[in-house]
């Protein structure tokens, strides 16, 4: 099974609102998502070091793409996937883009930590960023607005 196929798996259990999910194939390999959605995310750790679960730790909500922001005028960067947030590769660092900075399509904005591996988000669209719609180390599901680009 390879990432592709994960997070495809990792969408459907979302959609699906499957807490649980285990798939053992013939060769061996074996694979368990647990998700809980009651918990939610603390703070960021340092050198962005993997949660150790793949449910988002305990703190705030899990962010979803209101209407509110959907009134606004510009398009969204949405997350590809459920993980944590983060908007600089390490606590030290800067972050990838803040709020007036110019993007094109290939301009890494952040980064989704989902299962231990930490995955760059591209802004997919060109602008210049308008809102930074979440907070650093929020816990995020499949299609929470991150970014609002005009």
């Amino acid at each position: 099974m390879d990432m592709k196929q994960i997070k495809e798996l990792m969408a459907a259990m979302e959609k699906a609102g499957l807490r649980k999910v285990r798939v053992k194939e013939e060769k061996g390999f074996e694979l368990e998502l647990e998700r809980n959605v009651e918990h939610v995310h603390a703070s960021h750790p340092a050198r962005h070091e993997p949660a150790h679960h793949f449910a988002p730790p305990p703190s705030a909500p899990l962010h979803r793409g209101g209407s509110e922001e959907e009134k606004k005028e510009g398009a969204y960067v949405s997350s590809p996937m459920v993980g944590t947030f983060y908007t600089s590769p390490s606590p030290d660092d800067p972050a990838y883009v803040k709020v007036g900075d110019q993007v094109n399509e290939d301009t890494v904005v952040c980064i989704i930590e989902a299962m231990k591996v930490m995955n760059e988000v591209k802004a997919g669209k060109k602008g210049k960023i308008a809102e930074v719609l979440l907070g650093n180390a929020d816990a995020v599901e499949f299609g929470t607005n991150l970014f609002r680009i005009v």
